[in-house]
């Protein structure tokens, strides 16, 4: 069996005082973390996690402490899954969070929206493989600017090329 890893890096520290709690957050559970004077370099060597585990108590108290501010892709995210602590039963002391029905590019479109220094994110990963496989090797690109969320890999350059120099078959 092969396994495959997608190492990524935020190529910016995304400053503290930019992100809400709850980004943070869930950020921190997305990717690794360290932190870098003033913010947080995120990376991950096996590539960004699409399902976290996160405390019910943590996520209801980075969800209070984030409402203050403006309606963020996070917050409506949370909000909408968070048991209602009315319902019967006892509550999940922890709660899975499924991400591919949001992405960290949003959350981090988010951050770059409100952010006073920070114009774009790039984040760079590679595809690797334990196992030669063809589909199994390149790199992606991504770069988050306010208004925009743009990627691409270089299997996409490849198409490109190959479009480029390939008479089409008629």
């Amino acid at each position: 069996m092969a396994d495959y890893f997608t190492p990524t890096v935020i190529q910016q520290t995304i400053p503290e005082a930019d992100m809400t709690p709850l980004e943070r957050l869930l950020l921190s559970h997305v990717f690794e973390v360290e932190h870098d004077g003033d913010g947080w370099y995120f990376f991950s060597e096996h590539g960004p996690s699409d399902i976290i585990w996160v405390t019910r108590v943590a996520l209801e108290d980075a969800l209070a402490a984030s409402l203050a501010g403006d309606e963020t892709t996070a917050n409506r995210f949370v909000k909408g899954l968070l048991p209602n602590p009315r319902s019967e039963g006892p509550l999940p002391s922890t709660i899975d969070l499924d991400l591919t029905e949001i992405s960290w590019e949003a959350i981090l479109q988010d951050i770059v929206r409100r952010s006073a220094t920070l114009k774009y994110v790039s984040a760079v990963s590679s595809f690797t493989c334990s196992r030669m496989r063809a589909d199994g090797f390149g790199r992606a690109v991504v770069v988050i600017t306010a208004d925009a969320i743009l990627g691409k890999s270089t299997n996409d350059l490849l198409e490109e090329f190959i479009d480029q120099v390939v008479p089409l078959e008629r």
